[in-house]
């Protein structure tokens, strides 16, 4: 475990909560980093895919984003973005997608937009891109989160670029299939909820991390589970894969 950092963290904790799941959305960054480990230990059976159009990604390296032409390399299939988001996506094949934000509230909704003020914003973010469609479409999201701290999980959104499947919102939604952010993963612990109706929760805290600490650290009142577990640390072989062979470059795991 020397030099442990909250990537490698991070990185594990989001690659075993994959289990069982067989059709990911993976995004840039730790997404990719996490999701290539689960598919060396608890899913093998994942199938990658990327929103550039690749499914069934193979890469004989560490794709340096979503666009690296080395994602191409013995995929399963390479597709237009219209057709991926037309008939993988909206066509609700996809299990799991991850998304990133700078600011979730309480029922998962996302800000990858603005901070501060529309008309006069302190921040400028890179916008939804396709976050609007995959919220919508895949059956999970999960979310990881570098900071945990009450200016990233907010009660109020600064401005809300992908709000979350809620059952007010129809009853031909299709909120049956998809539930929205299911899991939000930090450096402080996991955050879950089960249905489009849940607010988030604790459910389980990083060694040495407490309670208290996350909910200090929460833009809201936070709602804890009755068995709150500790996250276990990262075993040997998980952080010889992600050092030796996934990212020796440390690439995401910076």
């Amino acid at each position: 475990m020397t030099g442990l950092t909250s990537s490698e963290v991070l990185t594990v904790t989001a690659a075993r909560e994959l289990a069982g799941r067989r059709f990911v959305f993976s995004g840039h960054g730790l997404p990719t980093l996490a999701t290539a480990l689960a598919q060396r230990t608890v899913a093998p059976e994942i199938r990658t895919v990327y929103e550039s159009g690749v499914l069934g990604a193979h890469p004989v390296d560490l794709p340096r984003s979503i666009t690296d032409p080395v994602i191409v390399t013995g995929a399963e299939c390479v597709m237009g973005m219209p057709q991926l988001f037309g008939y993988v996506l909206q066509g609700r094949r996809i299990d799991v997608a991850f998304l990133g934000a700078a600011q979730i509230d309480r029922f998962g909704s996302l800000n990858s937009s603005i901070i501060g003020d529309w008309a006069q914003p302190r921040v400028r973010l890179p916008g939804s891109g396709g976050a609007i469609e995959v919220m919508a479409n895949a059956g999970e999201i999960f979310v990881v989160m570098r900071r945990h701290t009450v200016r990233t999980f907010v009660r109020r959104l600064d401005f809300c670029t992908s709000p979350s499947p809620r059952r007010t919102i129809g009853a031909d939604s299709g909120t049956d299939q998809v539930k929205g952010v299911t899991r939000v993963i930090t450096e402080l612990g996991i955050l879950a909820r089960d249905s489009v109706d849940d607010e988030l929760r604790l459910v389980a805290v990083q060694p040495g991390v407490t309670v208290q600490q996350v909910r200090a650290a929460t833009g809201w009142n936070l709602r804890v589970s009755d068995d709150v577990a500790e996250i276990p640390l990262p075993d040997t072989e998980e952080l010889r894969l992600l050092r030796k062979e996934l990212d020796p470059d440390r690439v995401y795991l910076r």
